[in-house]
């Protein structure tokens, strides 16, 4: 019996396991499966979890994919916790399952390598450098995208933050409360500072009070303007004209966008002196090189 059939009777086997998981007369359901639509906060869920299914592949791999995926990324230089990230984004994916789909692809990334390298024949360095870097390439490319994400979204909050203050110190000059200016910004608005006030007020009536709720907000979303914008808020039960405060802290916070802006401005207009200058020099290069080469001839002959 040769090599490749016994391959395709295991993956064969383990198909018709993971088919025959499924069906009821052939899948036990666990006693767990059985009490919990009678357990008192849990849901009941469509699926099984007991026997051989992929909700067992996915219950065994899930913390591995997890420690592996944390470690090979602080080995990367990212120090940011994945949790703090994706909820940073209002992402709906778990980290486990943010891992899990990591491991997912570089597996396919590993597969479609290996392919390549059968079809194709190459060198035995380059097969080795292929089929372990396509597999890093594609973790990497899921946590740049992550990255990525973060960091579009702390800008986010750093462009709006003006505004919002703005009006939160208009509104808690008209009296409004704290917590009752921050519920009216997050239901009027729709940009990132309103979607996270909506979850601070949400953590409000979870029983935190407003400076709890705003500081955990400003560790999550860690920008340094909304620190300080927190910290004078915090001065709520203290301070009597909170609404000035945070209106001059809001024309500081506008200042520093502007700065930023104009700082942006002037990279791009230097970048623009680029492609200019690249088109001059390669025509001027190229006229001093033809009489160059005809002296360079000349003296050779002679």
């Amino acid at each position: 019996m040769s090599r490749g059939v016994i391959w395709w009777a295991v993956v064969f086997w383990v198909g018709l396991t993971l088919l025959f998981a499924q069906i009821r007369w052939f899948g036990r359901v666990t006693l767990v499966d059985r009490v919990r639509p009678y357990v008192r906060g849990n849901h009941v869920t469509e699926g099984r979890s007991g026997g051989l299914s992929v909700e067992s592949f996915r219950d065994i791999l899930g913390p591995l994919a997890q420690q592996a995926g944390a470690t090979l990324a602080r080995l990367f230089g990212v120090t940011e916790e994945l949790t703090i990230r994706l909820e940073r984004i209002h992402a709906d994916t778990s980290v486990q399952a943010f891992r899990l789909r990591q491991l997912g692809w570089s597996l396919a990334a590993l597969a479609a390598a290996l392919i390549v390298t059968y079809a194709v024949g190459l060198p035995t360095p380059i097969a080795l450098l292929a089929l372990s870097g396509s597999p890093l390439l594609a973790f990497l490319l899921i946590e740049q995208h992550l990255h990525s994400a973060s960091a579009a979204w702390q800008r986010r909050l750093f462009l709006e933050l003006p505004v919002i203050s703005e009006q939160l110190g208009m509104l808690l000059s008209a009296g409004y409360s704290l917590s009752g200016a921050c519920n009216r910004l997050a239901t009027r608005g729709s940009g990132a500072c309103s979607r996270d006030l909506a979850r601070v007020c949400g953590r409000i009536r979870q029983g935190l009070s407003e400076v709890e709720g705003l500081r955990e907000w400003a560790a999550l979303a860690r920008v340094d303007q909304l620190d300080r914008l927190v910290a004078v808020l915090a001065l709520n039960r203290e301070a009597g004209d909170l609404g000035r405060l945070v209106a001059e802290e809001a024309r500081a916070i506008r200042r520093e966008v502007h700065r930023h802006q104009i700082e942006i401005i002037e990279r791009r207009a230097q970048q623009v002196w680029i492609p200019v200058t690249v088109a001059t020099l390669v025509p001027g290069v190229l006229l001093l090189a033809v009489p160059f080469v005809e002296a360079m001839r000349l003296f050779t002959a002679t």
